[in-house]
């Protein structure tokens, strides 16, 4: 505290002692379970953590639109593919 630093917790004055006590609030920083790499495609990545599947893809502006939507139909079906993959394999 004396750092400039904050300092979650309760001051007060002790009833048996009578001085001023400070108690900082114990807060433990959670562990967050690493997300999965399910499938790493040509232009994203599909990751599977505790809760949700994620898929992310990124493709170049300057293509033309059907190219575009051509590759989006892609890393869908590759996306598909990947989440039917993993559940054979947790099944197994």
């Amino acid at each position: 505290m004396l750092n400039g630093r904050h300092v979650e917790g309760t001051l007060f004055i002790d009833k048996d002692t009578g001085r001023l006590t400070f108690r900082p609030y114990h807060r433990l920083s959670r562990e967050h379970k690493k997300v999965e790499l399910l499938k790493k495609t040509p232009w994203g990545w599909v990751k599977g953590s505790v809760k949700r599947y994620k898929r992310y893809s990124s493709i170049p502006k300057d293509l033309s639109l059907v190219d575009q939507l051509t590759i989006l139909n892609e890393e869908n079906e590759l996306a598909k593919q990947a989440l039917v993959d993993q559940h054979i394999i947790e099944s197994i």
